[in-house]
């Protein structure tokens, strides 16, 4: 598996992390979920897609 591919995987499971939280933020339905868990999870998800996507471009910009 190249790095490239992982830094895929990892931006889309990041992507999944954040969506996970925003649901729960926004719909308030996964009632087993504290509240607070479902603001780690958005945070940390959308940091971890921004410093992802970042480190991808730079990958793709250098070939």
């Amino acid at each position: 598996m190249t790095n490239k591919s992982r830094t895929i995987i990892t931006l889309v499971c990041s992507l999944l992390i954040f969506t996970v939280g925003m649901f729960r933020i926004l719909t308030e339905s996964l009632s087993s979920t504290p509240l607070f868990v479902a603001y780690i999870l958005a945070i940390t998800g959308f940091i971890g897609v921004i410093a992802n996507g970042v480190i991808l471009i730079k990958k793709l910009q250098s070939n």
